[in-house]
């Protein structure tokens, strides 16, 4: 059973989504948000019901200021704010009738696959953990996605968006991705990425919005969520890998994965970044995540 629910962070931001639920006292549970930008309709569905067919409570969420949830600026994405809410959403789900706080699992992707790197690194009422396809170094990441030569001009669009904000000025913003052209400034000029965000998807993601702020960019250089990764034992950590992933560089993934310790997992999948939300994919990893969150959550 499928509800809609809402709960209020600890500044006071209401986030909204939905509750996978099960029937029955002391059951696990696992929490998801989805990644830059993203929305839950953005196949975060299926990775529910899959697990929720497998026995676990889903809490599944939009991020602040994303879809259907709530924040006080709009197109900004910080992933500070976002761990937090991550907490938060354990803590509100943890205090709901049938649901057992000592068998908590957290799920992210992309984006906030970095995230629950961090909060398992940070938060013991997390008993296991999977990172699909997650960023590990925002700057390293960063000098992948964006030429050298357009450096400059992006630091200087930081420093005039700080100026501007000081001022009382609107934040300035960029586009997720590119519509027409592969020329366009965007966040994440991938082919992969323009064809994911305008593919089919847009049926199902319908608040989906092509623009953040430029503030959001520099966060994302700033971030350096594998820095964590060693510090996430004792708690099972489990990294799902596209090899073909030139969005979150898959060496890079696996260069992170190498310096977690043990209990520890990693599953390569053929294909792209988003590759793996979908078809072989999805069939080849969802029932092996699934085996991770009932191996150590029972």
């Amino acid at each position: 059973m499928r509800e809609d629910i809402q709960f209020d962070t600890e500044d006071g931001t209401t986030l909204r989504g939905w509750w996978y639920k099960g029937s029955g006292d002391a059951r696990p549970v696992i929490v998801m948000a989805h990644g830059f930008s993203a929305t839950k309709e953005m196949y975060l569905d299926d990775f529910a019901e899959h697990f929720h067919g497998g026995g676990f409570d889903v809490l599944v969420y939009d991020n602040r200021a994303l879809g259907a949830s709530d924040g006080p600026r709009p197109a900004q994405i910080d992933p500070l704010e976002q761990i937090s809410d991550y907490r938060d959403a354990i803590t509100w789900i943890s205090t709901q009738e049938g649901i057992d706080p000592q068998r908590i699992g957290i799920w992210g992707s992309s984006y906030s696959g970095a995230h629950v790197l961090v909060v398992a690194a940070n938060d013991r009422r997390v008993g296991c953990v999977v990172a699909q396809v997650p960023l590990v170094d925002g700057l390293a990441n960063a000098r992948r996605l964006i030429r050298s030569d357009m450096w400059d001009g992006l630091r200087e669009g930081f420093n005039a968006d700080r100026v501007g904000r000081r001022n009382g000025d609107e934040p300035l913003t960029i586009p997720v991705t590119w519509k027409d052209s592969p020329d366009e400034p965007c966040v994440l000029p991938t082919q992969d990425t323009h064809d994911f965000f305008f593919g089919p998807i847009q049926e199902r993601a319908t608040t989906w919005s092509n623009e953040v702020t430029l503030r959001s960019v520099e966060k994302f250089i700033e971030y350096i969520p594998g820095a964590s990764i060693d510090r996430i034992s004792p708690t099972p950590l489990m990294m799902v890998v596209a090899s073909g992933d030139v969005l979150t560089p898959a060496d890079l993934s696996l260069e992170a994965f190498e310096r977690a310790r043990e209990p520890k997992k990693v599953l390569v999948v053929p294909g792209g970044h988003f590759d793996a939300y979908v078809d072989e994919q999805f069939e080849l990893s969802a029932p092996q995540q699934l085996d991770w969150f009932r191996t150590h959550l029972g």
